[in-house]
């Protein structure tokens, strides 16, 4: 065999010249970069050494050949060509990974297959035996790629990807690939920081890699040195002494590079449950001497407890592919912002994302950037100089020099900045005023009212879709679905400036802000959990406390707009049994109870609502004479032979829930729903019915068969007078004979 190969480095797509310096320095010659891949040429040596110390290489293959396909037999007879028995035992196992397509091939599977029939027929003429198949652990793996007509054929030294280092056996929700956060330290300049005895932070380190990967890098370890599974390890071509001399002596870098004073690595981690896999994955790796993972939020981080280290933030936050909405995430970037400018003065700065609109929004210029892939999905690295001149927020007042001691020399450190929220862009800062407008003129209203939950802002400006309540000292936004016609990116970039806005136009923390999207909602969708935070707090409405709950659910538990409807039932409930159909929360329950009610039954399909609404009765001192009953509101109707004379129907606009036979259409099936409830009326009753279907049409006929008044307009509030299609309410009675 030859003593100079023709070597393939696979890598993750973006990462190529990255990784083609790398294996340069590594000794790899006649360098040439491919689609996520690094071709060149060089001794065993060279192919150990890469397979041992590349942070950035997925697999190291050796190329055994490469020959032209025009049709399956003569990838057959190309494969034939090489001596399998230079390679191999006939006793032996092998794997073949087939990419590519064409000259007949049209499926990996039927060209696997005709690779691996090619090396067991040879070997079986030679020996009588036959290789097995072992897809898992093979003696031997092989690779060919298929490309226009040119087959290419190697050996996979490195056996498993390479960026299995075999310490990382535990990781979190969303992890990067080990060779991808390398490939984010060495761009963000992390040797040249470590090489000056520099410090590094991670504010959201999850599990640790990249703790773990700059540790190794500082300390001078191989990245796959506790590897015990290679690729070459029962190639026949192997040759043990030469790698147990480049093993030995990475062993003997590791040594010395360990015993030296460690340098100042971090992490912090608001999930209390991967702090120990964090740890358990830097004590795998060797490092537990080297790197200190904290539980901490982002508001606690402060990278520099003894106020004279400098280094490298870096980090790689949710943006929304992930772990959330994105617009969810805006205040996590900008408190990352307002962290990094007040507690990080002259660090740089490194951050990983999927959404660099959200990177954008945290008052520091990147003045550099990297499109690096995450698998399929494309991302930005920034990276940041934390110095007031890259600041983009208001005025900055700095506050007295200090200075520090570094290799016996004083030194002066930047002095701090007291930092202040990111500068609103034009449109946010009109979004802004428009709030803080309609707050002055619905505050007053509010508190003149004694109303503690109203909205605020209601898709005012048009380019702002939003919906934005108070509740007490919360706000609750929901964004409407942008229509197709808008340009996505162009829609993001507004939400983003209408959710900068908020906190800074009403004076509050952003963590009290909660986001969501509102969609057409149907079937089971209505009652999905958004979240499980399960956190409820008390307001106040027309003497009652209801319970309302703005992270878990689409809704909060309490309908805004029926507020005047609400109100109007408790003043009318007194010595009148109550119906409450649909009753969601029976919040116009808890006020007809109020009102003096002689009894009330509430129905509705989902348990979790009326095991609120029990809470909600009972936060009022209400239960004995009020009944909550878990029923297909029709099939109830049509059961119950009870009499009531006042009676409330707030339908949905559509459902299918799986408790119930059928699918329920407000449009469709309201004149049933309302001739049944009609039949319960007693003498001299009243039926309010409304709903929020924006092209509902009421029956003709119903005003044929009762006196029905349209109530719209006087079931409106100050708050949602200019949106007066967000429901339509009627007041029905029975026709006087």
């Amino acid at each position: 065999m030859s003593d100079r190969y023709e070597l393939v480095l696979t890598c993750p797509k973006s990462l190529e010249g990255l990784l083609a310096e790398e294996a340069a320095g590594l000794g790899l010659a006649e360098v040439r970069e491919q689609v996520a891949a690094v071709q060149g040429r060089g001794d065993l040596e060279t192919a150990y050494r890469l397979c041992l110390w590349s942070r950035l290489a997925n697999r190291v293959l050796l190329v055994l050949g490469r020959f032209p396909v025009g049709n399956p037999e003569e990838l057959y007879l190309g494969v034939q060509a090489v001596d399998w028995q230079d390679h191999l035992l006939p006793t032996g196992s092998l794997a073949v990974e087939f990419s590519g397509h064409g000259s007949g091939i049209d499926n990996s599977h039927f060209g696997a297959l005709k690779v691996k029939d090619a090396i067991v027929d040879q070997l079986r003429r030679h020996g009588g035996q036959r290789p097995s198949v072992d897809k898992l652990n093979p003696d031997l793996r092989i690779h060919l790629r298929l490309d226009k007509g040119e087959a290419v054929l190697s050996l996979d030294l490195s056996g498993h990807s390479l960026h299995q280092r075999g310490y990382r056996l535990q990781q979190g929700a969303a992890p990067l690939k080990e060779n991808l956060a390398a490939a984010i330290l060495i761009r963000a300049g992390w040797p040249r920081i470590a090489a000056e005895g520099g410090a590094l932070a991670d504010p959201m380190c999850g599990v640790g890699t990249f703790l773990v990967e700059a540790g190794m890098m500082a300390a001078d370890l191989a990245p796959n040195l506790r590897r015990e599974h290679w690729g070459f390890s029962r190639w026949l071509g192997h040759v043990p002494a030469l790698w147990k001399k480049l093993h030995a002596e990475a062993e003997a870098r590791a040594a010395a590079g360990l015993s030296r004073p460690p340098l100042w690595i971090r992490g912090y981690e608001a999930d209390p449950r991967l702090i120990q896999p964090a740890r358990n994955n830097i004590e795998r790796a060797g490092l537990d001497s080297w790197v200190r993972v904290y539980q901490g939020e982002l508001a606690t981080f402060e990278p520099h407890p003894d106020r004279g280290q400098s280094g490298l933030v870096v980090c790689n936050p949710p943006y929304g592919e992930r772990l959330g909405d994105p617009a969810s995430l805006l205040y996590l970037y900008q408190h990352l912002g307002e962290r990094l400018r007040s507690q990080c003065q002259g660090w740089e700065a490194a951050v990983f994302t999927g959404a660099p609109e959200l990177g954008k929004r945290m008052g520091i210029r990147s003045h550099k950037q990297y499109a690096l892939w995450n698998g399929a999905l494309p991302c930005k690295l920034l990276l940041f100089k934390v110095v007031p001149e890259q600041f983009v927020t208001g005025r900055n007042e700095p506050a007295p020099s200090q200075a520090r001691m570094i290799g016996g020399q004083l030194v002066e450190r930047p002095p701090a900045v007291r930092s202040e929220p990111a500068r609103l862009s034009e449109g946010g800062q009109m979004f802004a005023n428009r709030l803080q407008k309609n707050l002055k003129t619905l505050g007053k209203w509010a508190r003149k009212e004694g109303i503690e939950c109203y909205r605020l802002y209601d898709a005012d400006m048009p380019e702002y879709a939003l919906a934005v309540d108070l509740y007490r000292d919360w706000v609750h936004v929901q964004e409407y679905a942008p229509p197709r016609s808008i340009d996505p990116e162009k829609a993001q970039a507004r939400l983003l400036d209408a959710l900068a806005a908020i906190p800074q136009a009403l004076d509050i923390d952003p963590a009290r802000v909660v986001i969501k999207r509102r969609e057409r909602q149907a079937g089971k969708k209505q009652y999905e959990r958004q979240d499980q935070q399960g956190r409820f707090m008390e307001v106040g409405e027309g003497g009652v406390r209801l319970l309302v709950n703005l992270t878990d659910y689409l809704d909060t538990g309490l309908f805004l707009d029926h507020r005047p409807l609400r109100l109007r039932i408790q003043k009318e409930a007194a010595g009148k049994r109550f119906l409450n159909l649909y009753c969601y929360t029976a919040t116009a329950t808890v006020h007809a109870a109020r009102g003096g009610a002689r009894s009330t039954t509430s129905v509705d399909l989902s348990k979790t609502y009326l095991d609120w609404a029990r809470r909600n009765l009972a936060l009022n001192g209400f239960s004995d004479k009020h009944r909550l009953e878990q029923a297909d509101v029709m099939e109830w109707l049509e059961a119950d032979r009870g009499e009531y004379e006042l009676i409330f129907i707030d339908p949905p606009t559509f459902s299918n829930s799986k408790r119930m036979e059928g699918v329920f259409d407000v449009q469709r099936d309201h004149v049933r729903l309302l001739d049944l409830a009609m039949a319960r009326l007693a003498r001299g009753g009243v039926l309010y019915f409304s709903n929020n279907f924006r092209k509902f049409q009421l029956d003709p006929g119903l005003e044929q068969r009762y006196a029905v008044e349209e109530i719209s307009a006087q079931t409106l509030d100050a708050d949602f007078a200019r949106n007066p299609k967000i429901h339509r309410a009627w007041r029905l009675q029975a026709k006087q004979d």
